[in-house]
């Protein structure tokens, strides 16, 4: 298969090529100029590099006419204010872009990778305090001040996927949940591991949903080789509490464990201070309200429709975080 990757120099992108040379599939990346393709050096001369944008549509139908699939990952995410207009833009106007071009150059199929964060928050009416939540594929958008801007921006864009399938594309859609993978850990969710490789001593409460990055894209290209077309996947390996996710990445890295618990009453207060503190300096927060707000809550997501529909199995949790720990302290 010929299959193009936008966002291929990401966590989830790179591990995708990966994959799928591995297989000995022909891949092309759709690249921006300039970005940083650290996480491909050794396996660079290998895939086929197109310079463009999903916001460009010109170079986006120049790099469809050489290609029979598409892996869609590239994204903007982040929970900082002043980062929301191109996040929006990026995320719902490049994925129609992406969807539109597909539809236009009969692509076989897309694979669109979301986020978790698209199903957005039940109503909180709903939810019973003290009582785990459990989610999956049948879960629909519902506004609610829990919604955080980056889940917005994730669910529009599904929403344009929804509507390439309307218009006739096979595409399917993977929500992953926190993914954990060796990639640059001062972005994304691996910034997990430097936070506690630096013997941070705070954790929250909260439950974290976890699936291993390779998990993800042994998911989306298992799914782009199937029949399967219109259908949606949670990716989720299963549930763990962050001090237990602290504790293991600690131990696994030869670190202090965290050992205070920060509550949501601190949490409100950190985040404010880290807002204040960013604006002065001119950095990225560490915490905001929105990942504050997250990380307090008590959902768990069923993974049992991905496991029926292919015979998907996940990677335990301590395989992951032995494989990524070892990868990272190798690099410092």
């Amino acid at each position: 298969m010929k299959i193009l990757i936008t966002g291929a120099t990401g966590l989830v992108g790179s591990t995708v090529a990966r994959q799928l040379l591995a297989e000995n599939h022909t891949v092309f990346a759709l690249v921006r100029s300039g970005s940083d393709r650290s996480l491909l050096d050794d396996i660079e001369k290998n895939i086929q590099w197109i310079e463009g944008d999903i916001l460009d549509i010109k170079s986006l139908e120049e790099a469809m006419e050489q290609v029979e699939y598409v892996v869609h990952t590239a994204a903007v995410v982040s929970f900082i204010p002043k980062d929301r207009k191109m996040m929006y833009k990026v995320n719902m106007e490049g994925t129609a872009n992406v969807v539109n071009v597909c539809l236009k150059s009969d692509i076989k199929k897309l694979c669109h990778v979301s986020s978790i964060a698209a199903l957005g928050r039940p109503d909180s009416r709903k939810i019973i305090d003290g009582q785990d939540m459990v989610i999956d594929e049948e879960q629909r958008w519902e506004e609610s001040p829990e919604n955080s801007e980056y889940a917005k921006s994730k669910y529009l864009a599904e929403l344009e996927v929804w509507r390439g399938i309307e218009e006739g594309l096979n595409a399917v859609i993977v929500n992953p949940t926190l993914i954990l993978g060796e990639g640059d850990w001062s972005k994304s969710s691996t910034q997990i591991f430097r936070y506690v490789y630096q013997e941070k001593p705070f954790y929250t409460e909260g439950i974290a949903n976890y699936v291993d990055v390779q998990d993800v894209a042994k998911a989306v290209v298992q799914l782009l080789s199937s029949d399967i077309t219109g259908e949606r996947f949670l990716l989720n390996a299963g549930s763990i509490s962050y001090q237990s996710l602290f504790n293991s990445i600690a131990d696994s890295m030869g670190k202090k464990r965290p050992s205070f618990k920060v509550g949501p009453g601190l949490a409100g207060v950190i985040w404010r201070v880290e807002a204040i503190r960013t604006w002065l300096m001119g950095t990225k927060p560490l915490i905001t309200k929105e990942t504050a707000q997250s990380s307090a809550r008590r959902f768990r997501y069923n993974n049992g429709k991905i496991k029926k529909a292919i015979g998907f199995e996940f990677q335990p949790i301590e395989k992951t975080i032995a494989r990524v720990s070892e990868s990272l302290i190798g690099k410092i």
